[in-house]
């Protein structure tokens, strides 16, 4: 057979088989010849099939297509910077011209104030000590000398947080907030960034630092209306920026990271904390760099501020007006467009906004006549020193509308910057009760012996009683009646309000619950913050200011509807008006309870402690009245807030160190023993409610409990309490014939007998009891 036909027999399979492999392994053994090269073939085929399924992925994503991506996607973004590069010239400076006056009118259109020859002066560099200008250095970029005007990490970080929503964020360059001062504008977005990363980059190689540097400290923003050094020095320190000292400095480089937040002068503890913080961080840095030396960094003492000068223009309460306004606006504004505080209020100051206010003109000139007839004209400060440290609040709302239609925010704003209308540090002592009694009726709470607490609803109104948990065990809480005087084991809650009896209401505060007390106030208008539920506050010894107390009392006016007092009618910018929330909200309790403590309430007017000065006043003319008095411990404040169907007003008297603006007593002020709610404040407020409120106007109540609704019991005339009513105030607010109940028979109340009445003495404090609002357990024993 010749080699071909071999071949052939082969390839047909034949019978000559090719001889085996020695090796066993052999994937071919005993396989025939014809047989081995399909099974080649076939494994070929099958690797073939297995390398091409393990490696596609890996062929998708290999190294070098990744890395190529990457360049790729480096490339284009280096382009795209470049065509922007070429594209954004150095705009023209426009932070002046975007400086207008602010409109500020009053409800009926006419003009109360222009406010808008922006606080500015430029300074030369050379006029700043260099020391000084190291601080803001220290504070805010400490390469600013060596970098080149960007902070690419920082604007990266800003980028992504402006993208994911999450507002403003640090790191920016001195020479990029400089950009953004002068050339640009104050919004959160990718464009603006952009701009300012590329606007930078020019500005820091065609400009010198020293320029750049001049240029930031002459345009920030140091709060107080004021832009630049210059500004902020006069303000602040009273003297001109060449003679600030490194201290000096040092706090006005602190103060640009948080204007608002840290300006002494009305900063919290905790933005004074952390302004100090700051301002040891930038003194720190100075040693670090070389710029100050640490013995004397060590004798440095934080420089406190001078008070705020007021603009010109704001005299009187219109700077009040003005400044309640703009923090409304810029809380708006924070809240719709998720910038921050400060930019906020750059935002609002001097920027061509016409605000149109809610303020009515007679009602606020009736209410600053108000002030001056029943108070200031009874001071004299030359012959009592007591008289220069009482200061005044009121805040006068519409409950229907919540519109802030008259406010007093103390003697001059150009002489007190801080607000009274709107402060929040004295406590609104026993104004707190009706609040207690409004928690028990909306939760339908129950006293200790399972009876439904109502305005007939028996309490113990022993002075100094041990208040009780449901278990019976006391609380380690009780509290003092005004004079130490006890009004029996029998008083109903009516009696209770009308008196302002201590232990009934710090004992219903823990029947109700505290934690479902603080939650009901919130809702009526306070901020409880965070407030721990402690049975003390039942004696109002948190913190609030006449606007939340008109709140609060406005929202019992106004059926249980809650009310924000709002002092703006409009605020337009550029032909654009910025829409204002609501005063008006939901229903925060049921009317019926909102309802019944307004028919309590009445009894304080009719027979409590502000008989005298509101029941009584010739001027009242059948006004439906209800209200309620409140005096904090030591004398440190005095209250009344009350209201007619139509008008909800809140006026308290605070005692303020004329030098240090600590809180003072206010014992012997106008030559009395002490100054009560039912004394000052309650005559205050009736000189202009019965000025201003409308007639013969009732309330629409719908309760079936309380004075309002329910026939008063009178006792016996041998059980009566004898008084004259005077238009002065007495030594204590003044105790009356107690309302009550048919139900309730004069051997119920042996407390109110004559031999029982309270002393007419000046008031003594009780020993052993703290003033500090700190102490959770301070009895406060305001009335």
């Amino acid at each position: 057979m010749g080699r071909a036909e071999e071949r052939r027999a082969r390839q047909r399979g034949g019978r000559r088989a090719a001889p085996p492999t020695r090796s066993s392994g052999t994937p071919t053994e005993g396989i025939a010849p014809g047989g081995r090269a399909a099974a080649r073939k076939a494994a070929g085929r099958g690797k073939k099939g297995a390398k091409k399924g393990k490696s596609g992925i890996r062929r998708l994503f290999t190294w070098k297509k990744i890395l190529g991506t990457f360049l790729g996607f480096c490339l284009l973004g280096i382009g795209a910077f470049i065509v922007m590069y070429m594209m954004i010239a150095v705009p023209k400076g426009n932070a002046d011209a975007q400086k207008q006056s602010n409109i500020y009118e009053y409800s009926d259109g006419s003009v109360m104030a222009r406010v808008g020859d922006k606080n500015r002066e430029i300074v030369d560099l050379s006029e700043v000590p260099k020391e000084v200008q190291r601080t803001f250095v220290a504070a805010e970029n400490k390469t600013f000398y060596t970098d080149s005007g960007v902070d690419l990490k920082g604007t990266a970080r800003g980028l992504l947080n402006t993208l994911s929503g999450k507002g403003k964020q640090g790191g920016s360059t001195i020479t990029q907030q400089y950009v953004k001062n002068y050339y640009l504008d104050q919004d959160q977005t990718v464009t603006r960034k952009l701009k300012e990363l590329v606007i930078s980059l020019k500005v820091d190689r065609t400009t010198s630092k020293d320029k750049i540097l001049a240029g930031y400290i002459n345009t920030s923003y140091y709060g107080r209306g004021c832009y630049g050094i210059q500004a902020a020095a006069q303000d602040y320190y009273r003297v001109d920026a060449k003679k600030l000292s490194v201290a000096q400095g040092a706090y006005l480089a602190a103060l640009l990271q948080a204007p608002s937040q840290y300006d002494w002068a009305v900063a919290s503890p905790t933005g004074k904390k952390l302004v100090q913080a700051r301002w040891n961080y930038v003194l720190d840095n100075m040693v670090e760099q070389g710029w100050l030396k640490k013995t004397e960094r060590d004798a440095m003492k934080f420089p406190v501020p001078k008070p705020p000068k007021a603009a010109p223009g704001l005299e009187g309460q219109k700077g009040y007006l003005v400044k309640l306004a703009n923090q409304q606006l810029e809380k708006q504004l924070v809240k719709t467009q998720g910038i921050t505080q400060d930019e906020a209020e750059a935002r609002v100051e001097n920027s061509g906004w016409t605000i149109t206010l809610n303020i009515d003109k007679k009602k606020q000139a009736q209410l600053e006549k108000s002030v001056k007839t029943q108070l200031i004209s009874k001071l004299d400060p030359k012959k009592r020193s007591v008289d220069k440290n009482v200061q005044a609040g009121a805040v006068s709302v519409d409950p229907k509308t919540g519109k802030i239609v008259a406010l007093y925010g103390g003697r001059d704003y150009t002489k007190h910057f801080i607000s009274n209308a709107n402060r929040t540090d004295y406590q609104p002592a026993s104004t707190f009760k009706p609040v207690i009694l409004a928690a028990a009726l909306e939760n339908a709470s129950e006293t200790q012996g399972g009876k439904a607490i109502g305005a007939n609803t028996i309490y113990d109104g022993t002075s100094k009683r041990q208040v009780v948990d449901s278990n019976g065990d006391k609380v380690g809480f009780a509290p003092e009646n005004e004079d130490d005087h006890n009004y029996g084991k029998q008083v109903t809650v009516q009696t209770a309000m009308n008196q302002s009896i201590n232990s009934v209401f710090a004992q219903m505060g823990v029947d109700v619950g505290m934690d479902k007390v603080l939650e009901t106030a919130t809702k009526l208008g306070m901020d409880t913050g965070k407030l721990r539920a402690l049975p003390a506050y039942t004696l109002g010894t948190m913190g609030a200011s006449p606007i939340q107390m008109a709140a609060v009392y406005a929202t019992l006016d106004n059926h249980g509807k809650q009310v924000t007092p709002t002092i703006i009618k409009s605020a337009e910018q550029g032909g654009t008006e910025t829409r204002m929330p609501d005063p008006i909200g939901e229903q925060v309790i049921s009317r019926k309870a909102a309802d019944t403590v307004t028919s309590v309430l009445t009894g304080v007017v009719a027979d409590g402690t502000a008989k005298v000065s509101v029941a009584e006043n010739p001027a009242r003319d059948g006004r439906k009245v209800a209200g309620k008095t409140g005096t904090s411990d030591d004398n440190l404040s005095a209250w009344f807030n009350g209201f007619t169907p139509d008008l909800v007003t809140s006026v308290a008297l605070f005692g303020e160190d004329a030098k240090t603006g600590a809180q003072t007593k206010m014992y012997k002020t106008a030559g009395l023993p002490r100054v009560n709610g039912g004394g000052f404040p309650a005559q205050i407020w009736a000189a202009y409610t019965f000025g201003v409120a409308a007639e013969n106007t009732k309330f629409d109540l719908d309760t079936d409990q309380g004075a309002a609704v329910q026939p008063t019991w009178t006792p016996s005339p041998t059980l009566s309490r004898s008084e004259t009513p005077s238009s002065t105030p007495t030594t204590k607010e003044p105790s009356e014939t107690p309302s009550q109940t048919p139900s309730q028979t004069p051997s119920q109340t042996p407390s109110q007998t004559p031999s029982q009445s309270p002393s007419t003495g000046p008031p003594s404090s009780p020993a052993g009891i703290t003033t500090s609002p700190e102490n959770p357990f301070d009895p406060n024993a305001d009335q």
